[in-house]
């Protein structure tokens, strides 16, 4: 493990009084994107209010299994043999997290792969808040040919010296992030900032086998454009009954999204509706029964158009209770 201290700089004034007072620039090398995908290595740049670097952190992981795409993280069996288990260095990251909005480029996976190694490890991150820098790159209308992590650095002439090393990766984003956080404070922009909630309930599936390379040895970048990839479900025997009244009940057939994190896992979550005769959808519309959030007051696309079209909003908790008791569709029994 590397901890590695810089003295903060000053930086201009006035400052947004809204804005954070402390950041930590988070990377993880994984292997694989699944949800049962593990940590490979995890590198933190602890910043100040203003971006500025207070010190850096890094260390590899033994994942007790394959570590995937070697050929993209470069870290193999033999050199991880020997590296911490993440329950070893759960505490010390929590240290560098706790009392810090969790910055990340694709912020939903780095999040999700960290609590998912917490929930694993029996405990919590103390991270309570995340901001996407793709999200902010966005909201600051920077002129990108695209929004990898590359294309940011260049932008603002940030040399990338180990692309996909955890280390170089957060050293790079922690760079390009002060800029964008002054560009944000200067605009008087509010920081797109979203809720995090640790896992209470989820479900561990199958280790996959070993992977070999692609030919020509890579796939490129290996960052998805959504944490959790769409998945193919069998299509809902019930016809939609509409729109969830004010005190419910759930009824088969009914459409339901949902928006940010979830205590129970979402995967899991989306089963158990679908096991109930209920139809997930991935969007909202006008033709959606009910969307579930713990944050309605988000500015996700979900949430806005819920808002918009006057879509029944209910939480997890809520959700969970009507779960237990859903309608049958009509001419269905049991």
């Amino acid at each position: 493990m590397l901890d590695n201290r810089t003295e903060p700089t000053a930086s201009p004034s006035p400052w947004p009084a809204a804005y954070p007072d402390e950041y930590a620039v988070v990377d993880v090398e994984t292997t694989g994107l699944g949800r049962d995908d593990r940590i490979v290595s995890a590198a933190v740049y602890r910043l100040d209010s203003r971006g500025e670097v207070q010190d850096h952190w890094y260390s590899p992981v033994n994942p007790l299994r394959d570590p995937g795409p070697v050929w993209i993280h470069g870290l193999t069996s033999a050199m991880l043999a020997d590296a911490p288990l993440f329950p070893d260095i759960a505490a010390e990251l929590a240290e560098r997290l706790a009392g810090r909005v969790l910055v990340a480029h694709n912020a939903v996976f780095d999040w999700s792969m960290l609590a998912r190694e917490y929930a694993r490890a029996k405990s919590t991150a103390p991270v309570e808040q995340r901001l996407c820098t793709i999200v902010l790159a966005k909201e600051l209308r920077l002129p990108l040919a695209n929004h990898k992590l590359e294309s940011l650095a260049a932008h603002y002439g940030v040399v990338q010296q180990r692309a996909h090393h955890a280390l170089d990766d957060a050293r790079v984003l922690a760079e390009a992030f002060r800029p964008s956080l002054h560009l944000a404070a200067a605009a008087g922009l509010p920081l797109p900032l979203h809720t995090c909630r640790p896992l209470t309930e989820w479900t561990e599936g199958s280790v996959p086998a070993a992977r070999p390379a692609p030919a020509g040895g890579s796939y490129g970048s290996y960052r998805p454009s959504s944490w959790r990839p769409a998945r193919k479900r069998p299509s809902c025997p019930y016809p939609n009954p509409g729109r969830m009244a004010p005190e419910g009940p759930l009824m088969q057939g009914m459409r339901v999204a949902f928006s940010g994190d979830t205590g129970i896992d979402r995967e899991l979550l989306e089963d158990r509706a679908t096991d109930a005769g209920l139809h997930v959808a991935s969007s909202v519309s006008r033709l959606t029964s009910l969307l579930v959030t713990n944050d309605p007051d988000s500015p996700t696309s979900k949430a806005a158009k819920a808002r918009a079209f006057g879509t029944p909003v209910i939480d997890e908790r809520r959700f969970a209770e009507l779960l237990k008791a859903v309608t049958p569709a009509p001419g269905v029994h049991g």
